[in-house]
């Protein structure tokens, strides 16, 4: 494991063979609902030694239709998100969308998320590589492995060394991801670890209606898969009815099936380590 991601999960116990865990509800709905995960996960994580970063966005900016839910003020939610980190003792993640919103995250954040259709901007990666944190960086939907070195570079240009890069599909069509499992080592092979986003990856979408869609019982597969192709972690979006989640429900896992995955996930890492 690198360096970085020991420090990062400092005071958890776990086999460092195993994949890491990156989890929580797509955005902050209310203190009730992050507590909820959070305590839930932390406790199957630690059952499991599996290292847990909490995640829950504090505002999502990249929504298909103006009337959909953005989230409950940044500063809010940002207090919520280290509030919930905190008592859990865990490292938190949240995504940013404008450089200006990097050192405000990281006051509050251990590790700063890149949008992927964000991955190419110069000034964002250059902002969130200068505040020190972890950052991790998802490949852009139109982007492959290889060419993400040119994310990893701008990043490091900062000084800054602690990069995550996470897979989460390539466009196919207009309404539909496909992923491409190459990629993970692609992406290894820039010298950083490689996430699987096994939630995102089953987006569809652009849909008229104004809704993103999904397919969540293949979040299953895509884990499976990505564990087998030997990824680093593994990032799912999950809460206790997607049903009702104020964002990406049609693709967050159902909270209650999130321990008898992790269980399957981990027998196909003892596998093919």
């Amino acid at each position: 494991m690198e360096p970085f991601l020991k420090d990062l999960f400092a005071g958890q116990s776990y086999d460092e063979s195993n994949f890491f865990l990156i989890a929580g509800p797509c955005v902050i709905e209310d203190e009730v609902l992050l507590e909820t995960v959070a305590s839930r996960v932390a406790g199957i994580c630690k059952n499991l030694g599996i290292p847990y970063v909490f995640k829950a966005s504090y505002r999502k900016a990249n929504r298909t239709s103006s009337s959909s839910f953005m989230g409950i003020g940044d500063e809010n939610g940002l207090s919520l998100l280290k509030k919930t980190g905190e008592k859990h003792s865990l490292p938190t993640t949240t995504d940013i969308h404008a450089a200006d919103e990097a050192a405000m995250a990281a006051a509050f954040a251990d590790i700063l998320q890149i949008p992927a259709f964000l991955c190419r901007q110069s000034d964002l990666l250059q902002a969130a590589g200068e505040t020190g944190k972890v950052i991790n960086i998802k490949k852009g939907q139109f982007i492959s492995g290889e060419a993400m070195k040119f994310a990893v570079e701008k990043v490091r240009k900062t000084g800054n060394d602690k990069i995550i890069l996470t897979e989460r599909g390539t466009t196919f069509g207009y309404q539909d991801l496909v992923v491409d499992y190459r990629n993970i080592p692609l992406m290894q092979a820039h010298g950083v670890p490689v996430v699987m986003d096994c939630t995102h990856s089953l987006q569809q979408p652009n849909q008229t209606s104004g809704v993103t869609g999904g397919n969540p019982k293949l979040i299953g597969t895509i884990a499976k898969a990505a564990v087998a192709a030997g990824v680093n972690g593994l990032f799912i979006e999950t809460h206790p009815d997607p049903s009702k989640a104020l964002s990406d429900g049609a693709n967050m896992l159902q909270l209650d099936l999130l321990e008898d995955l992790l269980k399957q996930l981990l027998r196909i890492r003892k596998a093919v380590i």
